[in-house]
């Protein structure tokens, strides 16, 4: 398995961690932003980071049947696992503000789902994805994550098992920081693609 300062390196090599002021797909406001996209745009690169996720996961997750991801996210790094541990993996699409199984995708009763994505900050995308677990009947295995970001402020319950976990403060609108309100905001993320 990689080393933080290892996977640290890989993600400042690939300009995956940006500087600025951002408003994340949460409506949070960060002063950086982790753009997996730019990891993943090199792959033998980013497997690197994934053969040392699938380690984890293998260790912390005995049982999965099937892997879950949210779009858009989730799609390559879904696909990238799902690939490392021999799983299907299917992913959700938002739909009118809400995910949904499209594609003729399942998931059927009594399934052990892993829900995977690149990156968590309040784990919303995540949890969204738990409700379409819960209402195949099936159980939710665990989560995971290429970079933890949410220093513990996300409503998932449980652990998730993630690569690399970054301390990245985060903002409401009404609580920047002055060094942020003087940078113009940009909105890198796909939720309201």
């Amino acid at each position: 398995m990689l080393s933080l300062k290892e996977s640290l390196k890989i993600l400042k090599e690939t300009n995956a961690l940006i500087e600025g002021h951002f408003i994340l797909s949460s409506g949070l406001h960060s002063p950086r932003y982790v753009q997996c996209a730019k990891l993943l745009s090199k792959p033998n690169v980013a497997n690197k980071l994934c053969v040392s996720l699938s380690e984890k996961i293998k260790d912390q997750f005995r049982n999965i049947d099937i892997i879950l991801a949210p779009a858009m996210g989730g799609i390559i790094i879904g696909y990238e696992i799902g690939k490392l541990l021999d799983k299907e993996t299917i992913f959700a699409e938002r739909v009118n503000g809400h995910f949904i199984l499209r594609r003729d995708f399942s998931i059927k009763k009594g399934m052990n789902v892993l829900i995977i994505e690149d990156v968590i900050t309040t784990g919303k995308s995540s949890l969204e994805c738990s409700k379409l677990v819960t209402e195949a009947e099936a159980t939710v295995a665990g989560y995971a994550c290429i970079i933890n970001r949410s220093n513990g402020g996300t409503n998932i319950k449980e652990k998730i098992i993630s690569q690399i976990d970054l301390d990245i403060p985060t903002f409401e609108e009404k609580n920047l920081p002055e060094n942020l309100k003087l940078i113009k905001p940009i909105k890198p993320g796909s939720r309201n693609i």
